[in-house]
């Protein structure tokens, strides 16, 4: 794969989720097909680093990410043969995706449940020399001031915890409050020290240029999300070139992160064909710049 150099390409391991819930793929298959496609980093969504014990519940977690308590870190000693097969390929971990570890809970000893879990992937992304971890606001869709003080403090906790481990603790918008575009600056203003995975397609209905124009600021790390290509390697559903030109005109220095979903069902080709169009539209969007400066 002909990636432009100084560029971070990653794909989020949800990428491959029904492969994974199929068994046809596990978290040492995703590392060498990130490899062959070109990456720089690892991306790997929780369900990949977790005890399963059937299909079903990689389907139910990347469906419903807030019903998604049944992903429990693997123990110590599989991470450790994890890291030794990332290693040996030569591809760093950058941001574990975790569901199921939310702040958000209406119930006190929920929330108390969330964090201890929470606690522990910030142990694993510590054990895996991870950069950074994505843990959801959860919460309603509407912020209340009440909500709002509870996902704040949540995560002042979180960050101050990763941060003592070298660890960067990131909100997506995802679910909840954080599809809002208002209500993530509101998150991310409470938070000063949390940053954002900035997804270019989940937001509420009619509201994706907005949260395009006012969240971009906050992004240290990008999921581009891809569904249908035309046979010209085109994205159907989003104007893929105009968010990394977006992304370029603010000086973005995270990894451009892969997360197809693609329509037919084939998602080793659609993870290649969505680095293929981020590269594509990195080239074009700014040809002098690549190779020397671009991150």
């Amino acid at each position: 794969m002909n990636v432009p150099p100084n560029v971070d390409i990653s794909i989020c391991s949800f990428s491959f989720h029904r492969l994974l819930a199929a068994g046809k793929q596990d978290i040492f298959q995703y590392i060498h097909d990130c490899k062959s496609l070109g990456c720089t980093q690892l991306d790997p969504w929780n369900a990949h680093l977790s005890q399963l014990e059937s299909g079903s519940e990689v389907l139910h977690a990347g469906k419903n990410p807030g019903e998604s308590h049944h992903l429990t870190a693997a123990d110590d000693v599989y991470l450790e043969r994890v890291k030794a097969e990332a290693d040996k390929v030569g591809l760093p971990f950058g941001c574990i995706a975790v569901d199921g570890a939310h702040i958000y809970e209406e119930q006190e000893d929920a929330r108390r449940t969330n964090r201890e879990k929470a606690y522990r992937w910030i142990g694993v992304a510590a054990k895996l020399g991870a950069k950074q971890i994505r843990i959801d606001a959860g919460g309603p869709a509407v912020l209340t001031d009440e909500v709002l003080a509870v996902i704040a403090d949540g995560y002042r906790d979180l960050v101050a915890r990763a941060e003592a481990v070298g660890v960067e603790v990131l909100m997506e918008n995802h679910w909840g409050p954080s599809r809002n575009p208002d209500q993530v600056v509101r998150i991310m203003e409470a938070v000063p020290r949390l940053g954002l995975l900035f997804d270019s397609y989940n937001w509420e209905p009619g509201k994706q240029a907005e949260g395009w124009m006012k969240c971009a600021k906050y992004a240290r790390l990008s999921h581009i999300k891809t569904f249908v290509f035309n046979d010209e390697g085109e994205e159907l559903t989003q104007n893929i070139a105009s968010f990394c030109r977006l992304l370029l005109k603010i000086n973005y220095t995270g990894s451009w992160g892969v997360e197809s979903v693609p329509r037919d069902g084939d998602e080793f080709a659609a993870a290649r064909r969505t680095v293929e169009l981020i590269t594509r539209s990195i080239r074009s969007a700014a040809p002098s710049r690549v190779g020397g400066g671009i991150q």
